[in-house]
């Protein structure tokens, strides 16, 4: 079997953290008197934290010193900690374990690709940490999605050329993040919101073994 990256984009793909930032996000938004949907989260998605809270005071027409920005920005950073401090294995979404353990025991390669700050933390709170060969979060990238940064920083730390990479992703900006970088995306969600992407399943209990082994030697 020939050899391929993958690379998994972590809130919505591996756990739904998605539920804990809009909860956390809704609730910022909602202090500083601006309204808050499930469709503008959805808008966010794949979006740095900085991004994030410029794009809630756009939406509510809202100005604020820097000092202020920084302090919400701490603020919804704790209160996201605390819903994932509890986090554990139960919070893995269908079938992501049995994805990652066909690719270890086939020999390929696996990173994370996220904009999340605390993707090391939460995976271990998982227990899946071990699972990836290398991790690149928002510590350790610049730019946010939809540029290909995390990800050609993955496919790098990988030794693997971009087209040899997949990348699993379940926000419009990571699939055009990956098709940027000349990888295979593959959208885990709806197909209306993912259609950009060259494969989309709804979830991975949808992705079979004979799928990656397509991939694998495409």
């Amino acid at each position: 079997m020939s050899k391929k990256a993958f690379i998994f984009d972590l809130d919505g793909v591996i756990v739904d953290t998605a539920k804990y930032h809009f909860l956390a996000w809704k609730k910022l938004a909602n202090s500083i008197g601006v309204d808050f949907s499930e469709v503008q989260n959805e808008q966010l998605k794949g979006v740095s934290r900085v991004k994030s809270l410029e794009k809630i005071l756009a939406w509510g027409n809202k100005s604020i010193s820097e000092d202020e920005f920084m302090e919400l920005m701490a603020l919804k950073n704790d209160d996201y900690l605390s819903y994932i401090n509890k986090m554990d294995e139960n919070e893995i979404l269908p079938d992501v374990t049995k994805i990652l353990d066909f690719l270890i025991q086939n020999n390929q390669p696996i990173a994370l690709g996220s904009a999340s700050k605390n993707a090391r933390e939460i995976l271990k709170k998982v227990n899946l940490f071990k699972k990836f060969d290398t991790i690149v979060d928002g510590n350790d990238v610049t730019k946010a999605k939809p540029n290909p940064e995390v990800f050609l920083k993955a496919a790098k730390q990988l030794n693997c050329l971009p087209k040899d990479c997949i990348v699993f992703e379940d926000s419009l900006a990571g699939v055009k993040a990956a098709n940027i970088a000349s990888m295979i995306s593959v959208g885990i969600g709806e197909k209306s919101v993912l259609k950009e992407a060259d494969y989309v399943f709804n979830d991975f209990t949808e992705v079979s073994t004979e799928f990656l082994k397509e991939l694998i030697n495409k």
